[in-house]
């Protein structure tokens, strides 16, 4: 007899490695598998609810108009509004935006917050763009979405070359339209249009909260801990900073062009106020550079990949050295290289939690807009840390009660929470 739900599973079956949407697919299909997943509710869960494409015309500083291609997928409702960010980049694909929105689901549900999953992007090239035309393009891409964004449906928020000015556009524009100002509409906002105190940091944050939970494991402390951090910058730089204000040793940390590496430990404050001075890493002092494929392959006890996608592949795993890998950027592991990091016996702490902070704290960020009173910044980060160790915990018990690895015992959390709403909320049809 025909099975239909593995037929589905083999219609989506890719060979793509480096596909977003192949590798969460294939990992959600295992976890569905595994927890013996309805085959309605798979139908249902493994599509998103919605995909939006849009062509937006901008009027360019040389006074001609030039189109862009941008995309918002709006993944799921079960569990409450879509959530995610929006990035601006010359290599978007919506194949990349419908990956990142299945998991924001899975990260919502996954921390237990009342969203769904939701992604934006946008192609095209800030780097060339002036604030002006950036500012044209994101208030026209606004005006494409307004019907289908709002504090009640999809909130959006900063991603990848996106920050509090675009937000505060997006919320300007959202509220001309309502004829009243709709603050709870994005995230990410200027602390004076109702940002969140501790936003900025969250991602980063939520990153060193599950890693102090996970070295425990290793009967580690932070002084005698190394880390090796991939990225500087929201995620990368300000996760790389709080971990040496706790007391680890960051030995190394990038940029787009590339490492510095010190096995007796850089002075990440100093490192960054070079960045930040310079634009690049290069030419700082007392260091060895490596590039940011060598840079993986550093042995430590905690490497924070906190840049991009696919950065650990087939191709890398068996070079990586590492007791815990702590993902602070979206999908950098494939599905491929999962089970090579498991047989070396590498403690993953996978994306869809360990860079939860950000979200979190964009939850809380809405909930104190809809009730427009707002919290100190240590509140903030007691609430952060409550949400982050406790779901670090349940991910630890889940896995062992299933006798699964951490990626997949995230998974099935994940899912069985949103099935389970979607399994009482019943099917419209």
């Amino acid at each position: 007899m025909a099975n239909p739900m593995a037929d589905e599973m083999r219609r989506f079956k890719g060979s793509d490695e480096k596909n977003p949407f192949e590798a969460m697919s294939e990992r959600f299909d295992r976890a569905a598998t595994l927890l013996g997943l309805d085959e309605d509710l798979y139908r249902v869960m493994r599509v998103p609810s919605r995909e939006i494409k849009v062509y937006i015309p901008v009027r360019m500083d040389t006074g001609h108009i030039q189109v862009f291609e941008g995309y918002r997928v709006q993944h799921n409702f079960a569990r409450g509004p879509a959530k995610g960010g929006i990035r601006y980049a010359p290599d978007v694909t919506l194949d990349e935006v419908k990956a990142l929105s299945a998991w924001m689901t899975w990260k919502c549900a996954v921390v237990n917050v009342p969203f769904g999953g939701g992604k934006g992007g946008i192609i095209c090239d800030p780097a060339q763009m002036s604030i002006g035309e950036l500012e044209r393009l994101t208030r026209r891409y606004t005006s494409e979405l307004i019907d289908f964004i709002g504090p009640d449906k999809d909130v959006p928020a900063p991603d990848m070359n996106t920050n509090e000015q675009t937000m505060a556009w997006i919320m300007d524009t959202f509220s001309m339209h309502a004829r009243h100002t709709v603050t709870a509409v994005v995230t990410g906002k200027p602390i004076a249009l109702g940002g969140s105190l501790g936003r900025r940091e969250a991602t980063g944050r939520g990153v060193l909260f599950c890693v102090n939970e996970a070295i425990k494991r290793f009967n580690l402390t932070p002084q005698e801990t190394t880390v090796v951090v991939q990225g500087s910058g929201n995620v990368g730089g300000i996760g790389a900073e709080l971990m040496h204000q706790e007391g680890y040793k960051v030995i190394a940390i990038s940029d787009v062009g590339g490492g510095i590496y010190n096995k007796d430990g850089l002075d990440i404050p100093d490192v960054l106020a070079y960045l930040r001075e310079n634009k690049s890493l290069e030419g700082y002092p007392n260091v060895e550079f490596v590039d940011n494929k060598q840079l993986l392959e550093i042995e430590c006890d905690v490497l924070a990949p906190c840049a991009t996608e696919n950065q650990i592949t087939s191709e890398n795993a068996d070079r990586i050295r590492c007791k815990i890998l702590a993902e602070g950027a979206n999908g950098p592991t494939t599905p491929k290289a999962d089970k090579i990091l498991h047989d070396k016996g590498i403690f993953v702490i996978p994306d869809i939690l360990a860079n939860a902070g950000g979200v979190t704290v964009s939850y809380f960020e809405w909930v104190q807009d809809r009730m427009g009173y707002f919290w100190s910044e240590d509140e903030v980060n007691s609430r952060l840390k409550d949400k982050m160790v406790a779901s670090f915990n349940e991910l630890c018990h889940y896995a062992e009660k299933h006798d699964v690895d951490t990626r997949t015992a995230a998974y099935m959390l994940a899912i069985d929470r949103v099935a389970y709403d979607t399994r009482m909320r019943g099917i419209y049809a």
